[in-house]
């Protein structure tokens, strides 16, 4: 269907920035990992979660509603962004001064009472972030992919650069690895004992700089703050904003409940900051499923709500669904396949103790792919108050089997929290969408591909072999069959069946 080709290639584009940019990210993680030990790698995932959380409420559903607002017959786009932007970064500033003002106590409250700067540094990413994402929103509306994703992977280069050139560069030259004739001036700009705080400080530069790169969209911009005319996208807004807070505490909360309800001594030798270290390297290991998950959604949101009102887009979704859930089944099968040796080039050995719950992570991350895709339904009809109350659920249910599981499963324990979460949240949204919003999912073929996927991965971990070479091979063979059933069992006829 042609509709469905041109979500394809505008997944592409987007995705462009999202793919290239994530994976010159995740080349950050062995530096993190060779660089920090467990408990320090921790600190930043600890915080980095909080971050999460914080970035949803500086948002709240305004960047969904201003889609969903601005294709409405009639609308004036520029004068709906100016609302918006106004909206966003009074907003934006009057949080980041409260959490300044704070940054004391919080830093008190969550442990690092010597690491005031982090809270500080952090509160003025969240502005920044919260700032430019309207922005980005405008060129997304206005279909510029090649400017969003060239300012998107500019930021990403220089936080890679940046990262590289102190973690690495002037770590070893300094540790006399090597170019012993730097090591005066590389002494003179590198601290050692300034720790992870490279990385948070490195993160508030690489995103300030984001915004002259947007000084046209943002040059175009003449505050308008007008709550009244606003009232209808915040009444749209609000139940997203819960929905996105709710689906941030499915992703993140692990981490901050890992520190504190993991017993003491349940790993031998490891603290429980080292353990959340750990895990959320390992969590790593599932961006490959973040990546298509991302790029697709980044395309998906606008391209759903532009094609609200075609008779055909029904039979398009499901299509798309099909085709989305073979794509993350076979990402799931190979990087699991694999995972031992994705992990020996990504990560340090010191973290492969957590390899366990890749597959777990990834199957977690496919059900939410699949999540997104059937969103659809409740945004299209502006019923996102069932979004809220499914994702609500799903922190409920992410919460209890955390402090359910962790003191019997460790780290181990919150993966499989994340897999039910995730996988509850699809199969509600599923049952009500078929009753509000019935798209024609082909449901038996999307569970047979995943099944599918789950027993050849099983087929590679249990099936005895002690030569290396000869897990390689069937980690091949067990991706090249799948591929084989989906082309024969589809015909090879994409998105024309």
């Amino acid at each position: 269907m042609s509709i469905a080709k041109k979500l394809v290639g505008q997944t592409a584009a987007y995705g462009l920035s999202s793919i290239i940019g994530r994976v010159l990210n995740y080349l950050l993680v062995p530096v993190y990992t060779k660089a920090f030990l467990p408990e320090a790698y921790g600190v930043v995932t600890y915080l980095y979660s909080f971050v999460a959380l914080f970035n949803v409420l500086y948002t709240y559903g305004m960047e969904t509603a201003f889609f969903r607002f601005a294709n409405k017959p009639g609308t004036d786009q520029r004068e709906l962004y100016n609302k918006v932007l106004s909206l966003i970064g009074s907003s934006s500033l009057i949080f980041t001064a409260i959490l300044l003002l704070a940054s004391g106590p919080i830093a008190n409250f969550i442990g690092f009472p010597e690491r005031q700067e982090y809270i500080v540094w952090l509160a003025i990413v969240l502005a920044i972030d919260a700032i430019a994402t309207i922005p980005f929103a405008w060129l997304r509306l206005q279909n510029k992919a090649v400017k969003f994703a060239s300012i998107k992977l500019i930021n990403i280069v220089l936080t890679v650069g940046a990262n590289m050139f102190f973690l690495v560069f002037c770590r070893q030259v300094y540790n006399g690895d090597y170019l012993p004739e730097l090591r005066p001036w590389v002494t003179s700009i590198y601290n050692p004992d300034f720790g992870v705080g490279y990385i948070f400080l490195i993160n508030l530069v690489a995103n300030a700089l984001q915004l002259p790169l947007l000084w046209k969209e943002l040059s175009i911009f003449r505050f308008r703050l007008d709550v009244d005319q606003l009232k209808p996208m915040l009444r749209y807004a609000y139940p997203l904003l819960f929905m996105g807070l709710a689906g941030m505490v499915n992703e993140v909360i692990d981490r901050i409940l890992l520190e504190y309800h993991l017993p003491d001594n349940f790993y031998p030798n490891m603290s429980n900051m080292a353990a959340v270290g750990i895990y959320g390297a390992c969590y790593k290991l599932s961006i490959f499923m973040s990546l298509a998950i991302q790029a697709f959604r980044y395309a998906a949101e606008p391209f759903f709500f532009s094609q609200a009102n075609d008779k055909n887009s029904p039979q398009a979704f499901a299509q798309i669904m099909k085709w989305f859930v073979i794509s993350c089944a076979f990402i799931f099968l190979f990087v699991s396949a694999f995972r031992d040796e994705i992990a020996s080039v990504f990560i340090d050995e010191s973290y492969h103790s957590g390899l366990v719950v890749v597959p777990i992570l990834l199957l977690a991350n496919l059900f939410l792919g699949v999540y997104y895709n059937l969103s659809v339904w409740f945004k299209l009809t502006d019923r996102t108050q069932f979004g809220t109350w499914i994702s609500v659920g799903g922190a409920v249910v992410t919460i209890m089997l955390n402090l359910l599981l962790i003191p019997v499963l460790g780290y181990v324990g919150s993966a499989w929290a994340t897999l039910c979460c995730y996988f509850a949240m699809a199969a509600v949204s599923y049952f009500l969408g078929q009753r509000y919003y019935p798209i024609p999912y082909p449901v038996r073929s999307i569970i047979g591909y995943i099944v599918l996927a789950v027993v050849l991965l099983l087929g590679v971990f249990y099936v005895p072999v002690q030569q290396v070479w000869l897990n390689y091979l069937i980690g091949l063979v067990v991706c090249a069959l799948f591929l084989v059933i989906v082309a024969a069992r589809e015909r090879l006829l994409f998105f024309n069946k």
